[in-house]
């Protein structure tokens, strides 16, 4: 028996395989668990095994490297439309085995432990940015229960909470005094772990030549710079950098018929986290564009006469990532426009 292509279905604990031969029939279905999949695979030979990008993917893929096979990653919407009737595990198989030897088929490539890592970082660096933001915002409405109104923004809480807790003329209860205490150090607390994580992140970029090329960009910090390496690695999963920004989500989406063009807001697709640093980025480039050289400034100046500025903020995390990508799939340094002339004045 010979397998052309498999594919599994993923589970925490089970797994569904099925097997297909060269005539794209069905010769295989099994369903494994984590230690019989990979005893099956051992001495299995096929051409090509797929699976969908999704949790535990990556380490099932780089186990199955190990043991000789070419593994090839699927974001789970490319492979609905093989989908052929109703849903099942081994039907999903199926599915992702067929949409795995298609030519046009867009692959995820396996991260390192290394990338891995870093994205752990960042997930967990989020979330108590988050959690640090939601302390603030309980605070100032509990404080405006009691008539005390403070200014959007964490230092205006830092600044003020000290004084109000110990004014006795704010006439706040003893209960209330105690809960807010509780939260200041809970505040504090998230303070310390997010610095913690940002000294780490600093020390990443400090080490690595890519982020040291990608930093020379405007726009884009060590928080950036490392989560592009542990989302994209090099980049060479794409083949420009107009399709890394379309997978970032920062391009119109299109709705065109009958020969007539029709382009929408952005598609939002792809990395939530990633579009977000380079849209903030490019945003900070814009406040401070009399700062930058002097192509750059010529080029804002243009784009902010003609469109809302939200737009060219947008504009901008578009041109920043895809020269973002160049720097890394390249292996280049970042080398800036500037203008020639009495227009670089």
């Amino acid at each position: 028996m010979e397998l052309h292509t498999i594919g599994i279905d993923l589970g925490k604990t089970v797994f569904h395989l099925v097997g297909l031969d060269l005539r794209g029939e069905v010769v295989v279905r099994k369903k494994l668990s984590r230690k019989q999949l990979l005893h099956y695979t051992a001495n299995l030979h096929v051409g090509l095994i797929g699976m969908e990008a999704c949790g535990g993917a990556h380490f099932l893929g780089r186990a199955l490297r190990e043991q000789g096979h070419e593994v090839r990653l699927m974001p789970a919407q490319y492979v609905k439309p093989y989908v052929k009737t109703n849903k099942s595990d081994f039907i999903d198989a199926e599915a992702i085995a067929e949409a795995v030897a298609r030519p046009s088929m867009r692959f995820v490539p396996i991260k390192t432990d290394d990338q891995l890592d870093m994205q752990s970082l960042h997930r967990v660096r989020e979330r108590w940015v988050m959690r640090r933001t939601a302390i603030v915002n309980q605070i100032r409405g509990l404080l405006l229960e009691r008539g005390i109104t403070l200014r959007k923004g964490r230092k205006y809480v830092d600044a003020a909470l000290p004084g109000i807790l110990e004014d006795a003329a704010a006439k706040l209860s003893g209960a209330l005094r105690i809960l807010l205490a509780q939260l200041k150090l809970e505040l504090d607390q998230m303070a310390v772990r997010i610095d913690e994580a940002d000294a780490v992140l600093n020390q990443t970029a400090r080490e690595s030549a890519a982020c040291q090329r990608l930093l020379a960009i405007p726009g884009i910090g060590p928080v950036t710079s490392t989560a592009l390496i542990a989302a994209i690695g090099t980049g060479a999963a794409f083949h420009k950098g107009r399709e890394f920004a379309a997978w970032m989500g920062i391009v119109p989406r299109e709705h065109s018929t009958g020969g007539k063009q029709k382009l929408l807001g952005i598609s939002k697709r792809g990395n939530t986290y990633l579009r977000t640093l380079f849209i903030h980025g490019a945003r900070a480039v814009l406040q401070q564009r009399a700062k930058q050289t002097s192509g750059l400034r010529a080029w804002l100046a243009q784009l902010t006469a003609r469109t809302h500025p939200n737009v060219a903020v947008v504009a901008l995390a578009n041109k920043l990532a895809r020269i973002a990508w160049a720097v890394l799939a390249k292996n280049e340094v970042y080398r800036p426009l500037m203008l020639i002339g009495p227009a670089a004045a």
